[in-house]
């Protein structure tokens, strides 16, 4: 069976991926740390747009009031 120059590209990028990702592969702490920073890091924004959103709805009813 004769095989494309894409079909083999993509054959030997799929093996060489997955060969360096076992290679590479980080431990399950380190993984569990980064996800916590993550976690943490999107929270943080959210509770900064939150602050700012009420900052901008208080202005604003504050001065629909004057």
């Amino acid at each position: 069976m004769m095989c494309g120059k894409f079909t083999c590209g993509m054959a030997a990028g799929l093996m060489a991926g997955a060969a360096i990702g076992m290679a590479v592969a980080s431990s399950r702490r380190d993984v569990r740390r980064a996800a916590s920073r993550a976690v943490r890091s999107v929270n943080h924004a959210m509770n900064d747009a939150m602050d700012t959103i009420s900052d901008a709805v208080d202005t604003f009813t504050h001065n629909m009031g004057k």
